[in-house]
């Protein structure tokens, strides 16, 4: 029991002397953030257009297929459907295969 509240004591000591250290910025933090942008734009929108997207759309196309099988169980079974939630999956994957061509001039 006394190793336990230690450790904890230990770990709040570490934590909070870790909180408390101050930031200090020389210079014009802003004028730096926009230079490393423009420096790493290229490489960030190559990752995301061709990694996060695409991993994106392949998520969301296997999450429209699994909840269209959903769906067509729900109509044998009780002879329904619910279109809300394939609606709105489609919409996600329509609005992630298309984003690439508009995203960046938004940001």
């Amino acid at each position: 029991m006394k190793k336990k509240t230690l450790v904890a004591l230990i770990t709040a000591a570490v934590t909070s002397a870790f909180g408390g250290l101050t930031a200090y910025a020389s210079g014009d933090v802003a004028g730096a953030v926009e230079s490393t942008w423009s420096t790493a734009r290229a490489q960030v929108v190559s990752v995301v257009d061709n990694v996060i997207f695409p991993v994106i759309d392949v998520v969301l196309a296997i999450l429209l297929f699994v909840k269209i099988a959903t769906l067509y169980m729900d109509y044998r079974k009780h002879g329904q459907i619910e279109w809300a939630p394939a609606a709105i999956i489609f919409g996600c994957l329509i609005f992630t295969l298309t984003a690439p061509l508009y995203i960046w001039s938004i940001v």
